[in-house]
């Protein structure tokens, strides 16, 4: 079983879902978490908002901070693009990736959902690659 880890400052918005669209979308074993090097008070409501929209209730989460004994236990570490990878020990860990995605926070509804189809998508490539990685 692969295991995958969402890395975003905050842990509010972006990993949270990436995590909570992994878990809906894996059709095989994939063990998924999210953490951030700062991670704030609460899941951002906003990004509840949006998950529940699609049908994926992200609203049991809560914001973890990340450490290096944990990353250890990873295959796959992304990083959302907030500068994440610079405080991040993730280097230490298995496949890092960094998705680039902004921070949406402050930003309206419509961003908050466009920012959930993307990484949507990324998603999706995410679990093909560990799909044929697994195939091989």
């Amino acid at each position: 079983m692969k295991k995958v880890l969402f890395v975003c400052v905050g842990n509010s918005a972006r990993s949270q879902m990436a995590e909570g669209l992994t878990k809906a979308l894996a059709d095989f074993s994939v063990e998924v978490a999210s953490a951030g090097t700062e991670p704030a008070a609460q899941v951002d409501p906003t990004a509840v908002q949006v998950m529940r929209e699609i049908g994926i209730d992200i609203s049991g989460q809560r914001p973890k901070a990340i450490s290096p004994e944990d990353i250890l236990n990873y295959d796959y570490i992304i990083t959302m693009g907030c500068g994440a990878e610079g405080a991040c020990p993730a280097a230490f860990g298995g496949t890092v990736a960094d998705w680039g995605l902004p921070d949406p926070k402050g930003a309206d509804l419509e961003q908050y959902r466009q920012m959930r189809d993307t990484i949507r998508e990324h998603v999706l490539a995410l679990l093909e690659d560990i799909n044929n990685e697994e195939g091989e």
